[in-house]
């Protein structure tokens, strides 16, 4: 892989980082206890609430995860072992680094497991 492709995809990474950075705020609300408001007509009910929290955690755990998957990415452009599937060592296709840069097996290792 080229240096010019490697900085590519390290540009790519930092703008992946920062949208998910900036979605942290977006959740606040929706990750805060869900308190009972029996005085509350026409709202949501709290068992509508909750399953609004369950799921804005589950879209917070994600977005934890993939930030970890960027920083991952990042180490391994640094290291000299982006690009590479660490099942197989083969080459990733280009391709499919671009589809998801934080991609670590080839497509054949991806098939397997």
């Amino acid at each position: 892989m080229t240096q010019q492709q490697l900085e590519s995809f390290k540009q790519l990474l930092l703008d992946m980082q920062s949208a998910h950075q900036q979605r942290a705020s977006n959740n606040l609300n929706a990750l805060e206890t869900v308190a009972l408001d029996q005085n509350r007509m026409g709202r949501l009910t709290r068992m509508d609430a909750l399953q609004g929290q369950q799921m804005a955690q589950e879209a917070e755990r994600r977005r934890l995860l993939k930030l970890k998957q960027i920083a991952g990415a990042m180490l391994r452009i640094e290291q000299g072992d982006f690009g590479f599937c660490y099942r197989c060592d083969h080459e990733i296709q280009p391709e499919r680094l671009r589809f998801d840069p934080t991609i670590t097996r080839c497509i054949q290792c991806s098939e397997v497991s």
